[in-house]
C-alpha cells in the first residue's frame, strides 16, 4: 500500500441521538443527512483512482461506503480489526455515560458486561492497520469509525491516546502516505505495550 485515505461513516441513526453501538450485529443505518454526507464523500473522491475499499463490520460503515462508491468498481474488504469499541452494559446508552466512565477509569480496565478497555481497543486498530500495510494495493480508502482515524491523527501529530478525544467530522476523507500511517501506528503500539492515560 502507498496511500491511505481514512473516512468516518455518515451521521447514523444512533450518532444522532447521541447513544453509543459497538455491536455490530445491531441494525443502525444512516439517517437521510448521513446519506448526503456519504455522496460528498464519494464527489470528492471521484477523481481518486481507488484499488480496495476497507470497512468495518457496522451497517452505517458499509452503507456509507456504498453510497460513497456508487457506479465504481472498487473491490471491497471488511476488517472487524476496525470495528467500534466494545461498550459493553453501556451499549445502546449514551455517549455522555461512556466518556464519562472512560475519562474516571485507566484504559487497562475493560467497559463493565463485557465491554473492551481502551488499551484493548487500541492494540486491535494497532493489527487492523498493519494489516492495511500490508496489503499489495496502492491507494486504499478505509471507511471505518471515529476513534481508529482520531488517535491515527492524533498520534502523527505527537499525542497518545486519551480517553476523551475531539470528534471526527462524518465522511471527510484523510490522505496519508503508507510512511504516515506507519509512524501513527508504531506510536500506538509504544503506547499500549504500557498504556497510561498522560492528562
Amino acid at each position: 500500500m502507498e496511500q491511505v485515505i481514512l473516512a468516518r461513516h455518515g451521521e447514523s441513526e444512533f450518532s444522532l441521538a447521541g447513544t453509543v453501538n459497538g455491536d455490530p450485529g445491531i441494525a443502525c443505518p444512516l439517517t437521510p443527512r448521513g446519506e448526503d454526507q456519504a455522496r460528498r464523500l464519494g464527489e470528492l473522491l471521484a477523481d481518486t483512482p481507488l484499488d480496495l475499499c476497507v470497512t468495518s463490520e457496522f451497517e452505517r460503515v458499509r452503507q456509507t461506503a456504498d453510497v460513497a462508491l456508487a457506479g465504481r468498481a472498487v473491490p471491497r474488504a471488511i476488517l472487524p480489526e476496525l470495528n467500534d469499541v466494545r461498550f459493553g452494559r453501556f451499549e445502546g446508552g449514551t455517549l455522555a455515560d461512556y466518556r464519562a466512565w472512560a475519562g474516571a477509569n485507566e484504559p487497562t480496565l475493560e467497559a463493565p458486561g463485557g465491554g473492551e478497555s481502551r488499551a484493548a481497543t487500541v492494540s486491535r486498530y494497532v493489527r487492523g492497520y498493519r494489516q492495511l500495510l500490508a496489503r499489495p494495493e496502492q491507494t486504499v480508502l478505509v471507511v471505518t469509525h471515529g476513534l481508529p482515524i482520531r488517535y491515527v491523527l492524533n498520534a502523527l501529530a505527537g499525542s497518545d491516546p486519551t480517553p476523551l478525544v475531539e470528534q471526527v467530522a462524518y465522511a471527510e476523507p484523510h490522505r496519508f502516505t503508507a510512511a504516515e500511517l506507519k509512524t501513527a501506528v508504531d506510536r500506538l503500539d509504544n503506547w499500549a505495550l504500557a498504556p497510561a492515560w498522560n492528562l
